[in-house]
């Protein structure tokens, strides 16, 4: 789609990108604006650990490597729509970064590092929209404790990306990554495919190239499911290991932050940079003391070999789905690791049970949050009459969930305790009780089926997913690039019990090696199919 379609509804992105072009912000006494054709680096195939390597000999500056990145978005984003934002303070922060690698202060291996947010992660210095329009004018008033870490890592805050407006619970028939402050993002491979979940935009300006990495937020399926649509890595890490304050809620059952990159390794060290306990998040206190602080030294080429891993195939829905999966599966002995057939149980219930419990506590905690934010809707009632008298926030779709959310029942009630009771156990016990029959080390399968084309009125054309066990859990969920359907990526998941995220990144990181299975995208206008 061309930008102009969506004029009336990017008026903002094109302010942004004109007054805080890469053109400009590049400009500095501190940093002149390099030609970044002239870096002599494939920003694409460069991983963090090959990026520091290069800025440690004095070969590149963080302020080239973000300014190289804000003319991508500059040049490519008007094609996938996947940035709302850009930072007024990147190239500023990223001289910052210079100077301290210079004087022998450098904070590891996140410093200089360009990373664009989630536009549902709170930061002070730029607005927090959600999506939309009722927050445009409401700025947080204080970082998001995850922005603070990565601040603290010496990251560059490179901007916002766009996302499905309230992270896709606002519709019974949504579609996946519109919203009214930033119209649809694009899948990059075929534009005109869906790029699936809420954090459709941070995926897509990781597999755009836009971003070094991204931080996205999953509920249910909405860091894995772009970033397998889009060909990236993306993590869902186990609920408790990264603070949810300042993170624009759905429910504290089951959300959580975390990476989305090109690279595993990529993944793992901003995990690193993320996890910490939050005196203000209850769950972070959770996390057994033994848990690895550096994930991206967990990494183990030779980690297949010996492994038992559990395969859902979920045969018979998708041909090339089925190729993907036996060529990932031969992949996966090839590399020395036994392979169990598995059949998760409980699918049925432990939906039938979590969406009502997610209506409950979507209703009690975006109470809470909005109830922070000054200047708009303080409640859920507010924001559904803000919509209603918005010319642009139900114009493709309704508010079906919204007003469902109104009418549950508390989180007192009885009811709604037995449904989150029974989702979340059985949702640990689909997972649990395989791993302990079959002496697993993780559960892989695949993460989605081939991209849809991008429509309204009657919603997604989910064909197939393999998120929800992990999801309703709290257990952490990895996404790789494992083959393609004509130009469309697909992804296989490795998911398996609580705190067992190096583990599941380990395997993922040995699978990304055997099989080298992602591919630039080709930003083809159709796949004419």
């Amino acid at each position: 789609m061309r930008a102009s379609r969506w004029a009336p509804l990017l008026v903002g992105l094109a302010i942004v990108l004109t007054t805080v072009s890469p053109s400009v912000s590049a400009s500095t006494p501190d940093a002149p604006a390099p030609d970044d054709r002239a870096l002599d680096l494939d920003l694409d195939a460069a991983t963090i650990p090959e990026l520091q390597r290069r800025m440690a000999d004095g070969e590149l500056s963080s302020v080239q490597l973000t300014a190289a990145y804000l003319r991508r978005i500059h040049r490519v984003d008007h094609d996938t729509h996947a940035v709302l934002a850009v930072s007024p303070h990147a190239i500023r922060d990223a001289a910052a970064s210079d100077r301290r690698r210079r004087s022998g202060a450098a904070r590891g291996a996140l410093d200089g590092i360009p990373v664009l947010l989630k536009d549902s992660v709170d930061t002070a210095s730029m607005p927090t929209t959600a999506g939309s329009r009722a927050l445009r004018h409401r700025a947080p008033a204080e970082d998001a404790v995850l922005v603070r870490r990565l601040r603290a890592a010496g990251a560059v805050l490179l901007g916002k990306a766009n996302l499905s407006e309230w992270a896709n619970f606002r519709s019974t028939r949504s579609t996946s990554g519109w919203s009214a402050v930033g119209g649809q993002t694009n899948n990059p491979h075929v534009l005109d495919r869906n790029p699936c979940g809420s954090s459709s935009g941070s995926a897509v300006g990781v597999a755009a190239t836009l971003t070094q990495l991204a931080i996205g937020t999953e509920t249910n399926g909405s860091i894995v499911c772009p970033a397998g649509a889009n060909g990236v890595v993306g993590h869902k890490p186990s609920l408790g290991l990264v603070s949810r304050t300042g993170v624009v809620p759905i429910s504290a059952e089951q959300d959580t932050a975390g990476p989305i990159a090109r690279h595993v390794v990529d993944v793992a060290i901003t995990l690193s940079a993320l996890q910490g306990r939050d005196p203000a998040d209850g769950a972070t206190s959770a996390y057994p003391d033994e848990q690895p602080t550096n994930y991206a030294a967990a990494l183990d080429p030779g980690a297949l070999r010996g492994a038992r891993i559990g395969v859902w195939r979920q045969s018979g829905v998708d041909p090339d789905v089925d190729r993907v999966v036996r060529e990932s599966v031969a992949t996966l002995r090839g590399r020395g690791a036994t392979v169990v057939e598995v059949e998760p149980r409980y699918q049925d219930e432990i939906a039938e049970n979590s969406l009502p419990a997610l209506l409950s506590e979507f209703r009690r905690d975006i109470d809470g949050y909005l109830r922070a934010r000054r200047g708009g809707p303080d409640s859920l009632h507010e924001l559904i009459e803000f919509n209603r008298r918005d010319p642009v926030e139900l114009g493709k779709f309704g508010q079906e969930l919204f007003e469902q959310a109104l009418d549950a029942p508390s989180t007192d009630d009885p009811v709604y305790q037995r449904q989150r009771a029974s989702a979340t156990s059985l949702a640990r016990r689909s997972i649990d009780e395989l791993v302990a029959a079959h002496d697993l080390d993780a559960i892989a399968s695949p993460t989605n089926g081939p991209a849809w084309k991008t429509s309204y009125g009657s919603g997604d054309d989910f064909e197939l997913g393999s998120s929800d066990s992990a999801a309703v859990a709290g257990y952490p969920n990895v996404t790789v690039p494992a083959g393609f359907t004509g130009p469309l990526p697909l992804g296989i998941s490795f998911f398996s019990t609580r705190w067992s995220d190096a583990g599941i990144l380990g395997l993922a990181s040995a699978f990304e090696e055997a099989s080298h299975a992602r591919r630039p995208p080709g930003y083809l206008p159709s796949s004419g199919s």
